[in-house]
């Protein structure tokens, strides 16, 4: 229960009744964590579900140990699930309740969760692709949907599979479906507009300027959108809706080290390689 302090320095409640979802405290975060878990297993399986979850939770436990090492309040992370194709789930969010003290820890969290979450997407899709099958495209005439590649995983299944012969299509193994899908949410968080993972990294590597790019940015998002998948559209929403700007730091003067500017480099490099700009067909 909440408290705040009124004249004559007593204490009384501001609120009298606690709602029954806050009441359940850190309870929230597990039973959470149970429906994604149950909801991936009905879209896609065992192996499907303990894959996916495993690298969902890496990157959120990035994301919230470093920013206990920088002391900011996180929450745990919430996950959500949705028990609907083609995911079972919408990923899944810690909220940061402390203003970052300078562009080094806004670096160092924004980064630490697609880094924690791909250290364990790669294994996923190596080990995938090699218990996939390739099978002639009249076998799978019977799916609904096509997975579009990107620069990266197009690379794996080649060096992993091989070449996949006209009139042949790869049928992805579960494990391998589970590294797509961690693969598709790291990209799209790693995004460079805004409070996305992408949009901090940004920041912390230009400051003010960042603005710029985020513009820039969601006008190729726009233009892909509008002229190769409109199922873009929902993300733009949800993007101009919390806003493409971005909060000062405390210390907003002070650089990023080389290493870390190399670090900025390489994962907006990995956004590249691992962004789909049409990820499904029908």
């Amino acid at each position: 229960m909440e408290f705040r302090r009124v004249a004559g320095a007593q204490l009384e409640p501001q609120q009298k009744t606690v709602g029954w979802w806050r009441s359940l405290g850190p309870g929230r975060h597990f039973l959470l964590f149970l429906l994604t878990i149950l909801t991936t297993f009905l879209v896609g399986g065992a192996i499907y579900s303990a894959t996916l979850m495993t690298i969902l939770l890496a990157h959120e436990l990035g994301h919230f140990l470093m920013s206990r090492k920088y002391r900011i309040p996180t929450t745990l992370p919430f996950f959500i699930p949705l028990p609907l194709p083609p995911f079972g789930t919408l990923g899944a969010i810690i909220k940061i309740k402390g203003r970052m003290s300078d562009r080094r820890a806004l670096f160092d969290i924004a980064v630490a969760g697609p880094l924690a979450g791909f250290f364990f997407t790669v294994p996923a899709l190596i080990l995938g692709l090699k218990f996939s099958t390739v099978i002639p495209l009249a076998e799978a005439s019977g799916s609904s949907l096509q997975l579009g590649g990107s620069i990266l995983f197009l690379a794996l299944a080649r060096n992993v599979v091989g070449a996949v012969p006209d009139g042949f299509d790869i049928l992805l193994h579960p494990m391998a479906y589970a590294g797509w899908a961690g693969l598709f949410v790291m990209a799209l968080n790693l995004l460079p507009i805004g409070q996305l993972d992408g949009g901090h990294v940004v920041y912390a590597l230009l400051g003010r300027r960042s603005e710029r790019v985020f513009a820039g940015s969601l006008i190729v998002f726009a233009i892909i959108c509008a002229f190769f998948y409109p199922g873009w559209v929902l993300m733009i929403m949800l993007i101009l809706f919390f806003g493409f700007r971005h909060a000062p730091t405390v210390d907003d003067v002070t650089p990023l080290d080389l290493k870390r500017k190399l670090l900025g480099i390489f994962v907006l490099l990995l956004f590249i390689l691992s962004f789909t700009p049409v990820p499904f067909r029908f």
